[in-house]
């Protein structure tokens, strides 16, 4: 059970930094949708707060921008605003792909782009997008009274299951990502149920061809199989430059089994993530305009 002293709003960054200081050992929270489970179901046990602190009334913290070919995104934005902003609807696709894959209508309302990233969770939906997006976060600390921010890569970011770079005192403001309208996008989850259950594999895939029907830009990032999510690198260098065929495809799909490194059902999800950067890569592609055929199954997992 979570139980605290005081709940406090505050609508500003100098507020809030006020509440981490005066108030050791405070939380902070957004869109809390992770937090009485935290609290109750063996993450934490029973905790009991002095001040809970309510970031989601700080408008800066808010907002969905676009300067250049940089997309910017307020930490506490909802996770719905990945399906339904129209500028994230035509820069960004691939978020709205995974936005439909996450919990339910009520929960993306509530929960935030930036707590999914805090909690550092291994099956964050979220996570294997905003990674294919070259995402950075900014995070902010209070100094000798100045706010004073720094940039990280997401892939630096999450540290393992529940750990991040986020210091004692530090907030997370925003990310900021590539805009990618030219990409065909594909995000694929597999759960015991389509939405209202944890990744056991998730996968998502942003790819550009060129005049000659050529990968010109391939980013394909994995999650829930580990304890961070990561970019299939070596993947994207073997496919990028090349005329994408069915058994180019099939021989880049059985190359990432040693990937899986989660501690429970590994033979499952070898087989599953094996088979969705095959469908994956072919979904993308076909959004992108080059329909390429598929070979025929050698799994059930897909």
């Amino acid at each position: 059970m979570l139980t605290f002293d005081q709940y406090l709003t505050p609508r500003s960054l100098e507020e809030a930094f006020d509440a981490l200081h005066n108030i050791p050992a405070s939380r902070l929270l957004a869109g809390a949708t992770d937090l009485l489970p935290w609290a109750r179901e063996g993450r934490a046990g029973d905790v009991h707060l002095p001040a809970v602190i309510d970031i989601s009334r700080i408008a800066e913290l808010g907002g969905v921008s676009q300067e250049g070919a940089r997309i910017r995104i307020g930490a506490t934005t909802p996770i719905s605003a990945l399906q339904h902003h129209p500028l994230l609807q035509k820069q960004a696709p691939v978020l709205g792909s995974c936005a439909l894959w996450f919990a339910d209508d009520q929960i993306r309302e509530q929960a935030t782009v930036g707590g999914n990233l805090v909690n550092a969770s291994p099956a964050g939906d979220t996570q294997p997008a905003l990674l294919a997006l070259n995402t950075h976060v900014t995070l902010a600390r209070r100094e000798s009274g100045r706010i004073l921010e720094r940039s990280v890569p997401l892939s630096e970011f999450i540290l393992g299951p529940s750990r991040t770079l986020l210091q004692a005192g530090e907030i997370l403001l925003k990310l900021e990502f590539d805009a990618l309208p030219q990409h065909g996008v594909s995000f694929e989850k597999v759960g015991h149920r389509r939405s209202l259950a944890i990744s056991t594999v998730c996968i998502a895939t942003l790819v550009r061809i060129d005049n000659h029907k050529r990968i010109d830009d391939l980013r394909i990032a994995i999650g829930a199989v580990g304890p961070v999510p990561e970019r299939l690198t070596d993947i994207e260098d073997l496919l990028t430059g090349v005329k994408p065929t069915p058994t180019a495809l099939r021989d880049a799909s059985l190359r990432v089994a040693d990937r899986v490194r989660s501690r429970s059902r590994q033979s499952y999800r070898r087989e599953v993530l094996s088979n969705f950067v095959e469908r994956s890569l072919n979904t993308a592609l076909a959004h992108a305009g080059l329909d390429v055929p598929r070979l025929p199954k050698e799994s059930e997992y897909v």
